[in-house]
């Protein structure tokens, strides 16, 4: 029931945000076409540049720096803005583990185990959960190099919801194989909605030209490395591999695609 719902939810409020901010868009440019009729530009300008001969010299530093943030953060693509965004939750989360007074919270919260009394929240929340610098690092590069395709096929509002419902639904399909298995184990990380980013990726540019960081001589295309990543998938989960939570990424991969 929460995962149904938490997805429904999820997809529901992407198609809201999506139609207020087309709407947010549609007025802005209207109210700039409106600016320049009237011709009030060049009052306003005359305004800011007596407005600013008023600073002090620390004022205008303060602006300037403020400026320089905003120029960089709009030079990111809004996929790039949107990983940024899921980089620092997972940071801070990471800097979470690292607190032991936190310890007891962040196991019942922020890993998934089909064992715990708390079941629910811990869906989504493990989807933020790294313990590993490593792990973390690996997963939000992927999620970087994959950030700005996803986001142009599906919109920023449909690709949190797409993430965030990856969690959920992935989490799911791994206490069902857990549950028959008997390995109560817990787990946590983003590997798996990031599997969901790639196989959506994937399938839309089966053609596309993907690379190893550390072999860039090795190149294949994005339709071959997604079978090869399901079929390792698969083979783990029917052998009893404990690398990884399979079943989740196995889950997050079908959603994908």
């Amino acid at each position: 029931m929460f995962t149904i719902g938490f997805t429904g939810c999820s997809f529901g409020a992407a198609a809201i945000l999506q139609y207020e901010s087309l709407k947010s868009r549609v007025q802005t440019a209207r109210d700039e076409a409106e600016v320049e009729k009237n011709g009030k530009a060049s009052q306003d300008m005359t305004h800011w540049h007596n407005w600013w001969n008023q600073l002090t010299d620390f004022q205008k530093q303060v602006i300037l720096l403020m400026s320089f943030v905003d120029d960089f953060w709009n030079s990111l693509t809004e996929g790039q803005q949107m990983a940024t965004g899921i980089i620092a939750v997972n940071a801070v989360v990471l800097c979470c583990w690292r607190i032991p007074s936190m310890q007891r919270s962040m196991l019942k919260y922020f890993t998934a185990n089909p064992a715990s009394k708390t079941r629910c929240l811990p869906m989504l929340l493990s989807t933020f959960s790294h313990y590993s610098i490593i792990h973390m690092a690996a997963n939000m590069y992927v999620l970087w190099t994959f950030s700005s395709s996803i986001v142009s096929l599906l919109g920023k509002e449909q690709f949190l919801a797409v993430y965030l419902s990856a969690g959920v639904i992935s989490t799911m399909v791994s206490y069902v194989c857990k549950t028959a298995t008997g390995r109560l184990h817990p787990s946590l990380g983003a590997s798996g909605a990031i599997m969901t980013v790639l196989a959506a990726v994937c399938t839309k540019m089966p053609e596309a030209k993907l690379g190893i960081i550390l072999l860039p001589m090795v190149s294949f295309t994005a339709g071959n490395a997604l079978k090869a990543i399901v079929a390792m998938d698969a083979a783990g989960l029917i052998m009893g591999w404990r690398l990884f939570d399979h079943a989740a990424h196995l889950g997050r991969a079908l959603f994908g695609v």
